[in-house]
């Protein structure tokens, strides 16, 4: 049976190209809903953006929803020097027709995983971590029912890429995430020490256009816009496709690597706000809370991502 999961999203061209790889994919993942949160751009656009890649996919019956517009209590923190002022910038899409759903994302997934047997809904949070955080305040029954928690956020060897030492998701709003981090639903971590690793060079690119079709042109073209930031930055060779991560644990988990260890997340010092605190070592005593990812197989995971995107 396909996984039932919900995708909590920021687009973003990574978070854009891991939806696409989930609609592509409805014998392995069951999309039931994906909700929207402020992260790198604000939710107006964030929201826009996760309808725009539905109606790509050709999957405009995709429920999207809108949630959370601000960190749980900190100002709202953007990435447009990364991902452009729509968040999407590179290729000119439509702008969307199917409706935003009526329903609070946070309503949404108290509702959702209320009504779905225990233990049968996967969550995918792709950006800053408020919708979830903030659902698990509001309706702490739903905590236990939760099959599970695969996200993107967070460094160790990497450390960080909005400051010395926080990745972005996390550092936009650090208490939802240590909210999540200590809730107990078991956790697997892409952090950037995988995503870095995913590099979008110029065949893998190639690829992607020669799908010939509107959907591997568009990522082809997301990705050329995304690549300028690292390839500045890293000197990198391409962009890394840091989101499609998650979704590519859920159709082939043997790609990645990790360990189950203890994750903390650094709420508190100026100096290192939003850091996850990775004991990738077994140095402390503090119990494993999170599969956190540090291997991949590039080779094939772009494997797979190109085959699904030739099936949109």
């Amino acid at each position: 049976m396909a996984r039932r999961i919900i995708i909590d999203t920021d687009p973003g061209q990574d978070d854009a190209v891991a939806i696409l790889l989930a609609l592509s994919s409805p014998q392995d993942v069951e999309v039931l809903g994906i909700t929207a949160v402020a992260g790198n751009v604000p939710l107006a656009l964030t929201a826009r953006n996760a309808r725009i890649i539905c109606e790509l996919a050709g999957k405009p019956e995709t429920p999207v929803f809108a949630g959370c517009d601000a960190p749980l209590g900190r100002p709202l923190v953007t990435a447009e020097h990364v991902h452009g002022k729509t968040g999407l910038d590179g290729p000119v899409l439509p702008e969307p027709t199917m409706p935003l759903q009526d329903r609070h994302a946070v309503d949404f997934l108290i509702d959702t995983l209320r009504s779905e047997p225990e233990g049968s809904v996967t969550l995918c949070p792709l950006g800053p971590l408020t919708n979830i955080a903030t659902a698990f305040l509001r309706a702490p029954d739903i905590v236990s029912r939760v099959e599970g928690i695969v996200l993107m956020g967070g460094a160790y060897f990497e450390v960080g890429n909005i400051t010395p030492t926080a990745e972005f998701n996390i550092y936009v709003d650090p208490e939802a995430a240590d909210i999540v981090f200590r809730s107990g639903v078991p956790l697997t971590v892409m952090p950037l020490d995988v995503t870095h690793k995913a590099l979008v060079t110029k065949e893998r690119n190639d690829a992607f256009r020669a799908i010939g079709t509107p959907v591997g042109e568009a990522v082809a073209q997301m990705t050329e816009f995304f690549e300028r930031f690292d390839k500045e930055k890293y000197g990198s060779l391409g962009a890394p496709l840091h989101d499609p991560c998650v979704t590519a644990w859920l159709l082939k988990p043997e790609l990645f690597t990790g360990r189950h260890i203890n994750v903390e997340i650094e709420t508190k010092s100026p100096l290192t706000l939003g850091m996850t605190v990775a004991d990738w070592w077994g140095v402390t005593s503090r119990p494993a809370n999170a599969t956190f990812m540090g291997g991949i197989d590039a080779d094939g995971f772009f494997a797979l991502l190109t085959e699904r995107l030739a099936r949109l």
